[in-house]
């Protein structure tokens, strides 16, 4: 008798917990007594990401990713002896997005939690706020936002970082990017004859990076072109790494981006240890991506310059503007449906200015991703080798080998 009763306790509430999961997760095969046109609910569906909505009134659409990735570097080129190791969680995001009241006004929420994320790795304080912005649609072509995001810069560094197909972005990015900041920011896309367009972006910031406090009274201004001469991308595969797409005809897209940081002071402009004194920081970039039939080539060229790039206090310490180019290419393929391998070289080579403290770098990675739901769920490997002043020579001081693996998932 007791067992009998215990059997059925833990199947009522199985019961129970299967008809609660149907009513939270799939409202629309399971509403009780009534369709789901007179629900006055908010409903919520599973699609891409988990969303709730009422009608015209709200949307707010959630995903959250993780990355997690072990990797290794080598102590030097000819020395296999493992130098260091990377275990971590390299980036835990939950993202939000929708509107509220009216489907013009649209907003886009990103917090972070990994220790990368949050800048614990070079700050005392946590910086969880990625993005932070309020857009509003004059037309579908034609938008304004207002609050913190990607700078229009080079073509990876928007690009989502779930949407690469290497575990990071390239040295050359990640030297000379402008990454985020505040401000106001305007999109506009105009067709052009043969199916050919053209987008526009512009946006006036801070010039001080994400979450920073009223510095002084310098701001950045950033513009973008793009022309895209044979039709628009499936599935907006100019900013997702990779022809996952199997594009059936070319399609090309050309950028090039030019952003002023007046009165900086950041050595990266909006990124980067504090100067002593405020530098005007003028950063160029042009890029492009072609795809064709799971064939995928991209190519950057970024350079950042200042007029005086060397600041110093009194105490005689010296801090610069990390000027200078750096160079981007990947091609890829894929070679089954959701199999994929690709080969980037990159480099950085710094200005005659700071030559004396920064060295050239150059870097050849090998990858492979097998992706299960696309960029969704995927498994990466990469591995390179990367060395100093064009030096490529495998007994030269400072050259290495790098390996990683990485596991991306999220909705």
């Amino acid at each position: 008798m007791g067992t009998n009763f215990k059997s059925y306790e833990q199947t009522r509430r199985l019961f129970f917990i299967f008809i609660l999961v149907s009513i939270i997760f799939f409202p629309n095969r399971l509403v009780f007594g009534q369709t789901v046109e007179s629900d006055e609910r908010a409903l919520l569906n599973i699609d891409d990401g988990i969303k709730f909505y009422k009608d015209s009134l709200f949307l707010m659409n959630l995903r959250f990713r993780m990355q997690n990735r072990a990797g290794l570097n080598t102590l030097g080129g000819d020395e296999f002896t493992i130098n260091a190791f990377e275990m971590r969680v390299r980036r835990l995001r939950l993202r939000f997005d929708g509107f509220v009241g009216n489907p013009k006004l649209q907003y886009y929420i990103q917090l972070a939690f990994s220790k990368a994320d949050l800048d614990l790795e070079s700050s005392v304080i946590a910086q969880p706020v990625r993005d932070a912005i309020i857009y509003y649609f004059v037309a579908d072509n034609l938008y304004f936002g207002f609050g913190q995001s990607k700078l229009p810069g080079n073509r990876q560094r928007v690009t989502s970082s779930g949407n690469l197909q290497f575990a990071d972005r390239s040295i050359a990015g990640a030297m000379f990017n402008i990454d985020r900041d505040f401000g106001f920011f305007a999109y506009y896309t105009k067709k052009l004859k043969q199916d050919s367009y053209l987008e526009l972006k512009g946006v006036v910031s801070t010039g001080d990076g994400r979450n920073a406090s009223a510095i002084n009274n310098g701001l950045a201004y950033t513009g973008r072109v793009e022309y895209l001469p044979l039709g628009l991308f499936q599935n907006n595969g100019d900013y997702s790494e990779g022809d996952l797409e199997f594009e059936p005809l070319p399609k090309i897209s050309i950028g090039m981006s030019y952003s002023k940081n007046v009165r900086a002071n950041k050595t990266s402009g909006q990124l980067g240890e504090e100067l002593f004194e405020n530098r005007t920081i003028e950063s160029f970039i042009l890029d492009g991506v072609f795809k064709y039939k799971g064939n995928a080539i991209l190519a950057e060229y970024l350079q950042r310059t200042s007029a005086d790039p060397f600041t110093s206090n009194e105490a005689g310490e010296i801090r610069f503007v990390q000027v200078g180019h750096g160079i981007n290419i990947q091609l890829s393929k894929m070679i089954y449906q959701n199999s994929e391998i690709a080969l980037r070289y990159s480099y950085i080579v710094p200005k005659d200015q700071i030559a004396i403290f920064q060295q050239r770098v150059d870097e050849v990675l090998m990858g492979y991703t097998y992706y299960i739901r696309g960029h969704r769920i995927k498994l990466q490997g990469n591995f390179g080798y990367k060395w100093l002043e064009g030096l490529p020579d495998l007994d030269n001081s400072g050259n290495s080998w790098t390996g990683m693996f990485q596991v991306e998932f999220g909705i």
